[in-house]
């Protein structure tokens, strides 16, 4: 019987022929990444000895530029740690900052058939590259960064085979909310995205459904390297990789199919997303106060483009603030250069460097008593954004486009016209 992707990377990474589910592997990380949340008093452990200086790399993401004493403090100590151990790969404020997960990607940290590892859940999402990457707790962080290794129980494997292309105003968010919608939760299980529609997904699309796959409580997702998916990689290292293919005898739990051309929008209502995802039109109409397009899953260029395209000639509606985050510096500077930041500004929104802010209510965006928002982000959990008072929804960055236009959850595809 043959590997699924994530057997076959960690199975080499820990230098055995073959790894089954069950499997307790013990191997070296090729990346490890520390976030500014690492450097807090709480969770940071003075590290006297780093194995591997250059496969460490630091990045500051949830407060940043820092929002109180407290994290200036947190990134005063990150910065003296990198000078410490000559750590050449810190993302500070400044040109190269962002979301730890896009940065990521954008530096060619995470390579195909590559084992990578930071404590942030939405970790996962370089798996849209082929990468086993995963959120772990702070001591493993410790450990990892110390010692260069760590080790995973390896779980079985959901495949998921693509076909088909997604309709006008519809999205890669649209997508995951299906699939949370219908299969619902996939604890103690890794997910695997491949087949003959993958093509007609961008890296920005995969990455979206990768990192949301911490949604719904997966292991790793992972999917399969295709031409795009390597040119993206190859224009931003040189580091030599394998990627890695399924067997074709490959061993699933399970194996299903998924239709692109079937996918409606869907919203998930307040405080949870599994068992709690309705169509767009059951919610059409409800009234907010916010609205909000950023994070690591839904900030990157393609969010901000359908955005823009939503929003140019119109306005946000009165009493409605619209707060629009790019995932990184570089996405910034790509949708100031394509105009959409411009179109964005006319219309009224506020436009923020890029942070994890407002998505996990640090800073930027917080949510005040008894507001209603919808959120193009990663979770919408009781208090996630502010208050827990306020009630967050969940859809696509053109749902939350189109309903900071209306001032209420409304339906993007009247406003897009007959093409995306």
């Amino acid at each position: 019987m043959g590997m699924t992707i994530i057997e076959k990377i960690l199975a080499r990474a820990a230098g055995k022929a073959r790894a089954v589910p069950g499997d307790i592997l013990d191997m070296p990380v090729d990346t490890v990444v520390l976030i500014d949340t690492n450097f807090y008093p709480a969770a940071w452990r003075d590290i006297l000895k780093v194995e591997a200086p250059e496969r460490l790399a630091i990045i500051f993401d949830h407060r940043s530029p820092a929002s109180d004493a407290r994290s200036a403090a947190a990134q005063k100590v990150g910065r003296d740690f990198a000078r410490r151990f000559g750590i050449s790969r810190i993302h500070d404020v400044g040109r190269n900052m962002g979301i730890a997960h896009t940065v990521i990607a954008e530096q060619g940290y995470a390579r195909p058939g590559t084992v990578l590892v930071c404590d942030d859940s939405h970790t996962c999402a370089a798996g849209a590259l082929n990468c086993a990457a995963r959120g772990v707790g702070e001591p493993d962080m410790i450990y990892a960064a110390a010692t260069g290794r760590t080790w995973f129980r390896l779980a079985p494997t959901i495949r998921y085979d693509i076909v088909g292309r997604l309709g006008t105003g519809i999205t890669a968010k649209d997508l995951f909310l299906t699939i949370a919608d219908r299969f619902g939760e996939h604890a103690n299980r890794n997910v695997e995205f491949g087949g003959e529609g993958l093509s007609a997904l961008s890296i920005d699309a995969r990455r979206t459904i990768a990192t949301m796959a911490s949604e719904l409580s997966a292991d790793f997702a992972t999917f399969e390297p295709d031409r795009r998916m390597l040119d993206y990689v190859r224009e931003r290292t040189q580091v030599p990789f394998e990627a890695q293919m399924p067997d074709a005898d490959a061993d699933y739990i399970e194996r299903r199919t998924l239709d692109l051309s079937s996918v409606e929008p869907l919203v998930a209502l307040p405080d949870a997303i599994i068992g709690n995802t309705v169509g767009l039109s059951k919610v059409a109409g409800e009234p907010i106060q916010q609205a909000f397009i950023g994070s690591c899953a839904n900030g990157g260029l393609e969010d901000l483009a359908i955005a823009a395209r939503i929003l140019e000639g119109r306005q946000v509606a009165e009493g409605v603030r619209l707060i629009v985050t790019p995932s990184s510096q570089a996405v910034y500077r790509e949708a100031l250069q394509a105009g959409y930041i411009a179109t964005l500004m006319e219309a009224g929104a506020v436009v923020t460097n890029a942070t994890c802010g407002a998505c996990c209510g640090a800073h930027m965006g917080v949510l005040a008593p008894g507001e209603t928002c919808i959120t193009a982000s990663t979770r919408n959990f009781r208090g996630r954004m502010g208050d827990p008072t306020a009630r967050i929804f969940m859809g696509s960055p053109a749902v939350v486009a189109a309903s900071a236009v209306i001032g209420a959850i409304a339906d993007p595809r009247p406003l897009l016209g007959d093409s995306q």
